[in-house]
């Protein structure tokens, strides 16, 4: 590969897969130091890319200077302004088709991802379910620059790195001798949440175990139920609403374990190198989103029949009158992180 190489990558949402994105270009860049890369996706996500050589962060504002197929244009003549070699397009969203399209139209070399569509709804359905495990999703993303020509092997490892504390999150981890556990408890989809009530057994056992616990991610809302739990509960402390990404993250890669829903909290910890143990209802490891480097044995989960009936936990479960989720046990939660923290 020349060292003109530049190409770029379109991904603008949701938060997971596009930290997922990120795991796959730290391996891309060690592996293929001569390409450059522009990354294109929400501004939000910018801090997921930081410290990765050789790469620009372009910002898509969809709701603005880049809303319909004029902004979509737009975009695509700022991006030509690079003159990349190839694109990447890892969302196979109408977006990225239509920003594909321009490129190609000019003879830009475009790969896509193939999402596995038919196998993830054979997985899902109801009857004549096909339950095995598919192809990981920071693999497809891989493969999309396997088919542009460039060699990538993933390690399927994390990597633990801790980086500078935020000096507001210092006073958090003076304490050096005790454990810290990241809470991830809330989704962007209902379904993918652990009953609250049980969430605060499950914090309540480990603050008496003497752990510290901190909670992360959401909006105003989800603040709000975790200031509840940080004045009830000793040794639990409110994160969200008082951190920007970057600095959640730092606080993260300083972490012992995550527990976290099959959510945008288990991609980050895997970024920032930290054992996840997640919690799954309607959706499945064997979809493919398991966190980068995280250990299917860490997914806690129920042997059902009717799982998994969704891919991205937008729909509700089918296991009967009870949700598949709230059939786990928070002393189930708690043993297995004991378990982990132990060794």
């Amino acid at each position: 590969m020349s060292s003109t190489i530049k190409i770029i990558i379109l991904r603008f949402s949701a938060m997971g897969d596009v930290a997922m994105v990120a795991t796959v270009l730290r391996e891309f860049s060690e592996q293929n130091p001569s390409a450059e890369i522009i990354m294109v996706s929400r501004p939000a996500f910018k801090p997921f890319f930081e410290g990765i050589p050789k790469l620009i962060f372009h910002p898509i504002q969809p709701k603005t200077i880049h809303k319909g197929i004029d902004g979509l244009y737009k975009l695509y003549q700022e991006l030509r302004s690079y003159k990349p070699t190839a694109i990447a397009d890892l969302h196979d969203n109408l977006r990225s088709r239509a920003i594909s399209t321009f490129f190609r139209l000019t003879g830009t070399k475009i790969k896509r991802i193939n999402k596995g569509r038919a196998e993830k709804k054979a997985l899902t359905r109801l009857h004549n379910k096909v339950f095995k495990p598919l192809r990981q999703t920071v693999e497809r993303y891989a493969d999309v620059f396997r088919e542009l020509g460039f060699n990538i092997k993933l390690s399927h490892q994390i990597n633990k790195s801790a980086q500078t504390l935020p000096k507001k999150a210092e006073a958090l981890f003076s304490d050096k001798t005790t454990k810290k556990i990241g809470i991830s408890p809330f989704a962007q989809h209902i379904y993918k949440v652990y009953a609250l009530e049980k969430m605060e057994e499950v914090i309540a056992a480990l603050s008496d175990l003497g752990y510290k616990i901190l909670v992360f991610g959401g909006g105003k809302e989800e603040q709000e139920i975790a200031e509840k739990w940080a004045e009830k509960h000793k040794n639990t402390h409110n994160l969200i609403g008082n951190f920007n990404l970057t600095e959640e993250l730092a606080i993260i890669s300083n972490l012992d374990v995550m527990l976290s829903m099959d959510s945008s909290g288990m991609h980050m910890a895997s970024l920032a190198g930290v054992p996840v143990v997640s919690i799954w209802g309607p959706t499945h490891p064997y979809a493919g989103f398991l966190g980068y480097g995280q250990s299917e044995s860490d997914c806690i989960q129920i042997d059902h029949p009717s799982r998994p009936n969704s891919i991205y936990g937008n729909k509700p479960c089918l296991c009967g009158v009870e949700n598949c989720i709230d059939l786990i046990k928070p002393e189930t939660i708690v043993n297995k992180i004991k378990e982990k923290l132990n060794g």
